[in-house]
C-alpha cells in the first residue's frame, strides 16, 4: 500500500498541482494560486484533528493556526506569555487560582458568540474524554468530578481556574499554550453528539464530539480547517471572524509528500510554494535557486532511540550504556542531520531553562563490546525497531543497525508510517523505536516529565509518558521532577532539571541523539514566512504573495 501510494504521489509532484486544479477550478499551470499558500509535508502521523486528542507534531501546526488558547507563547520573547483570547489575567496570593478576562465581542468561525462558558466547557470535554494529552490538564488536580468546579465562568468573560499546588505560575500559563487547551465551539459540537436518551433533559453519550471533531472543526483561529484527508491533504480555510490581524491569504494547502526530492522538484517548477522535509543535499540546491529562500529555526525537538524495559535483554544496565556507545554521532551529525539538526544528548533542548550541554558519548564498539559480555550477551543478540519511513531517522536507523552489527547485535528494522509506528509505540509492544519529541509547552517540565516520570507502571498506567511507553519504573525520579515544579526560584529550578538529565545521560532507556533545526525551502515571492521555536508556533497567518 506504501508503495503505491508514494508512487501517486511523486506523479503528484512532478506534474501539476491536480489537487490545488480541482479546489480552484484554476488551469493547469504550474504557478500557485495568488491568494493560496501551498505547502508540501510529510504528515502522516496525524492521528485526530479533534485538539482534545491531537497529540502529533503535524496535528499541533494545524491546530494551533486553526484554534484559539487563553494564552500563549511570546515569539518576541519566549520566556514570556501573551494574552491570546485572554485580555489579562491575575493569580491569586496563595498562588491557587487563576482568573482570565476575556476581550469582548469574540466569535466562533461559526458565527456563535465565544464566552467562557465555551473555555470552560473546552476544560471539561478534555480531561473527560482523557485522551494521551489529557495529563497536561489533569497534572493541576482535575478529575473528571471536579472539572466542573475547578474550570468554570463565573460570567459570560471571566474564567477561573484552580490548581491543586502553587506551581510555579510560568508553568501553569505555559501548559495552557499547550493544544489540549484550545477552546472549541461548546453549542457547535454539542449539535454533533448523539443524545443518549430522548428527554426534556438533553443527556450527551460521553464522546464529546470527538468522533465528529476528529475531522470536523469548530475553532475561531486565523483560519478554518476545511478537510483532511489522511495522507493526502490538508486544507485551511481563512476565518473572517477572526479576532486578530485577518490572514494575508485565502486558503493554505498541506499536500502530503514524503520525499525530499519530490518536494524539491515541486518547489522548483512552482507546483508548491514551500517545501517541508528537504533533506542536506536538496537543501544545498534550493540555497543556491535565485528563485527559493531556506527558512530555519531551532525547535525545542529532540530525536532519541528507546529501549523497551519489557523485554529482558535491553532491560541490562549494561545493553542501556552499551547502545549509547554504539550510535555514530559523528557520521551522523556530518551527513544525516547536517543543516537540519546538531548533536545532543540530553533530554532538555537548548534554550530551555536547565539546559545541559553535555556530549558524553561517541561510537566505541570495544567498549560496547565489553559491556555487552559483562551483561552476559557476549555472543550478542537480535532485537527489532520500529522506524517510521521518513528521513532522517530511516538513515539514523540502518546507521545504527550496521554499529550494532559490529558489537553482533542483530537489529531488524520494522518500517511504517507515523501512523502506525506511534501506535504500537504507545501500546508499549515495541522492542526499540525511534522517534522525536516535541516540547508541549516552553517549559522544562514538558520534557522532564515525559522522560523521567512514570507514577504507575502497569499496562493500565493513566500517565502515558515515553518513560512509561518503555517500562521504565522510577519513582525517585517521578518524586524529583514533581518538587521541581513547585520550586518558585528559577536558578534552583534549573539545578534541579539538570540533575535529572544527568540521571537519564548515566541510566536512562533513552539513546538521545539531536535536536531539530526546522528547516523549509519557499519560493521567493512569499512575504513573512517563518518557523517558531516548536511546532504549534508555525503560523500561516501572516504570510502574502
Amino acid at each position: 500500500m506504501m508503495h503505491s501510494l508514494n508512487k501517486h504521489f511523486r506523479v503528484l509532484a512532478t506534474s501539476a498541482a491536480m489537487s490545488l486544479i480541482v479546489m480552484a477550478g484554476a488551469p493547469a499551470f504550474a504557478e500557485t494560486p495568488a491568494d493560496t499558500l501551498v505547502e508540501g509535508f510529510a504528515f502522516d502521523d496525524i492521528i485526530s484533528m479533534d485538539p482534545g486528542e491531537a497529540f502529533e507534531l503535524s496535528t499541533a501546526e494545524m491546530t494551533s493556526n486553526t484554534y484559539d488558547l487563553l494564552v500563549r507563547l511570546d515569539l518576541n520573547d519566549t520566556s514570556k506569555i501573551k494574552g491570546d483570547l485572554a485580555e489579562s489575567w491575575t493569580v491569586s496570593d496563595d498562588g491557587l487560582t487563576y482568573t482570565f478576562k476575556l476581550k469582548p465581542g469574540l466569535k466562533f468561525a461559526s458565527g456563535n458568540p465565544l464566552t467562557a462558558e465555551d473555555v470552560a466547557w473546552s476544560f471539561e470535554r478534555a480531561v473527560k474524554i482523557d485522551k494521551s494529552p489529557a495529563f497536561i490538564l489533569t497534572q493541576f488536580g482535575l478529575t473528571g468530578d471536579n472539572v466542573t468546579e475547578k474550570a468554570k465562568a463565573t460570567d459570560e468573560t471571566t474564567f477561573v481556574f484552580t490548581v491543586d499546588k502553587p506551581y510555579a505560575p510560568s508553568f501553569v500559563l505555559n501548559c495552557l499554550t499547550a493544544t489540549v487547551a484550545s477552546v472549541v465551539d461548546k453549542k457547535l459540537v454539542l449539535e454533533h453528539v448523539e443524545p443518549v436518551t430522548p428527554s426534556d433533559e438533553y443527556k450527551y453519550d460521553n464522546d464529546f464530539g470527538n468522533a465528529w471533531l476528529k475531522t470536523g472543526y469548530a475553532g475561531s483561529g486565523a483560519f478554518k480547517l476545511r478537510e483532511w484527508r489522511a495522507n493526502e491533504v490538508v486544507v485551511l480555510e481563512r476565518n473572517d471572524n477572526y479576532h486578530g490581524e485577518k490572514a494575508g491569504l485565502a486558503r493554505v494547502i498541506y499536500r502530503h509528500m514524503k520525499e525530499s526530492s519530490g518536494q524539491r522538484l515541486a518547489l522548483e517548477a512552482g507546483d508548491i510554494d514551500v517545501a517541508r522535509n528537504l533533506e542536506p543535499g536538496d537543501m544545498d540546491a534550493v540555497s543556491k535557486n535565485a528563485d527559493l529562500a531556506l527558512a530555519s529555526a531551532p525547535k525545542g525537538t529532540v530525536y532519541y532511540i528507546s529501549l523497551n524495559q519489557k523485554n529482558a535483554d535491553l532491560a541490562k544496565p549494561e545493553v542501556i550504556e552499551a547502545f549509547k556507545y554504539l550510535v555514530d554521532y559523528d557520521a551522523i551529525g556530518a551527513t544525516l542531520i547536517k543543516g537540519i539538526g546538531e548533536i545532543h544528548q540530553t533530554f532538555l533542548p537548548k534554550g530551555v531553562l536547565g539546559e545541559l550541554d553535555e556530549n558524553p558519548y561517541k561510537l566505541d564498539v570495544a567498549k560496547a563490546k565489553e559491556l555487552l559480555a559483562k551483561a552476559g550477551l557476549a555472543d550478542g543478540f537480535s532485537v527489532t525497531m520500529d522506524v517510521r519511513n521518513t528521513q532522517p531517522v530511516t538513515g539514523i536507523a540502518e546507521s545504527f543497525q550496521q554499529t550494532l552489527g559490529q558489537a553482533g547485535v542483530k537489529l531488524e528494522i520494522l518500517p511504517g508510517d507515523g501512523k502506525q509506528t506511534l501506535t504500537k509505540y504507545r501500546a508499549r509492544t515495541h522492542d526499540m523505536y525511534i522517534g522525536q519529541w516535541g516540547q508541549d509547552y516552553f517549559d522544562p517540565n514538558s520534557n522532564a516529565e515525559t522522560f523521567t516520570t512514570n507514577p504507575d507502571n502497569s499496562d493500565e498506567g493513566k500517565n502515558k509518558t515515553l518513560a512509561w511507553r518503555n517500562a521504565w519504573d522510577v519513582p525517585e525520579l517521578t518524586e524529583e521532577t514533581k518538587a521541581a515544579l513547585l520550586e518558585k526560584d528559577n536558578a534552583k529550578r534549573a539545578e534541579m532539571y539538570q540533575s535529572l538529565q544527568k540521571s537519564v545521560l548515566e541510566k536512562g532507556p533513552f539513546v538521545i541523539i539531536f535536536q531539530q533545526t526546522e528547516v523549509a525551502g519557499y519560493r521567493a515571492n512569499l512575504k513573512n514566512y517563518k518557523l517558531g521555536p516548536s511546532f504549534d508556533t508555525n503560523y500561516v497567518g501572516p504570510v502574502t504573495k
